[in-house]
């Protein structure tokens, strides 16, 4: 029987359908912090269809509150007899995490670290291309979580140019043809790619210098909707794991049922 495994995020909700560890379906739809209960029920409803009702358990993360609370009435409502976990501070994951404050790390985060260690070990950095942030988090030889760094998304980053560059608008996020740029377009686009890359490359580097560790023994992992825009632009990645956050959710789920 499938669980459903839903990661709200800022700008989109990752929906999917997991069976010991495999997705056999999935969605992304829009993170509208208007949405009631009840449009959410109807949501899923429309999406997962029959697949609904064979649904065993459902496993949420959110980084959104406003969202997250519409989400806890629908599971009591909607879903009474179906076992739910929203993943919060206090839920068990068997992660340590070593930062000053760990209730103040994203949930999405910790779930993220509690794949990658399942899946690849530590130690490990996981880079999570969002539209709204990119986040690094990094787990220690040890398994632990021992934090991270936030920067912006590309899809934000693209939009605020548009905003407030007088002559830029909004492109499409494609690989242009070459770094140096002949045209606005372009010169949009390679620096959303190329400079994301760059970035990327860099910041992993300086993690696994502060770990201390040697570098061939540590997992890059790539996930996110958007890491296809750049991961062939990086060497620094060893895997790309586009629903580790899923993974996350569900090994929560077993961990906590």
């Amino acid at each position: 029987m499938p669980l459903l495994a839903a990661d709200i995020g800022n700008s989109h909700t990752i929906l999917g359908l997991l069976i010991d560890g495999e997705v056999t379906a999935h969605w992304r739809v829009a993170t509208d912090e208007r949405n009631t209960a009840d449009d959410w029920a109807v949501l899923l409803r429309g999406l997962l269809e029959d697949a609904l009702d064979d649904v065993d358990g459902v496993a949420v993360c959110a980084t959104v509150p406003a969202v997250l609370h519409e989400w806890r009435d629908m599971l009591v409502r909607h879903f009474a007899d179906v076992p739910s976990l929203v993943v919060e501070p206090g839920v068990r994951t068997g992660i340590p995490v070593l930062t000053d404050n760990p209730r103040e790390v994203g949930t999405d985060r910790i779930i993220n670290a509690l794949a990658a260690v399942h899946e690849y070990g530590g130690p490990a950095v996981v880079v999570d291309f969002g539209g709204t942030a990119t986040t690094f988090d990094v787990v220690s030889p040890a398994g632990q979580y021992v934090g991270g760094a936030i920067t912006l998304g590309i899809e934000i980053s693209l939009e605020a140019l548009g905003r407030r560059g007088a002559q830029l608008r909004k492109v499409e996020l494609q690989r242009p043809r070459s770094v140096i740029a002949k045209n606005t377009v372009e010169a949009l686009q390679s620096g959303m790619i190329f400079g994301v890359a760059s970035q990327v490359e860099g910041m992993v580097a300086r993690v696994i210098g502060e770990l201390g560790v040697d570098p061939a023994q540590v997992r890059v992992v790539a996930t996110g909707y958007l890491a296809g825009l750049v991961i062939d632009e990086c060497s620094c990645f060893t895997d790309h794991a586009p629903w580790l956050t899923l993974r996350g959710l569900e090994l929560a789920f077993t961990r906590n049922r």
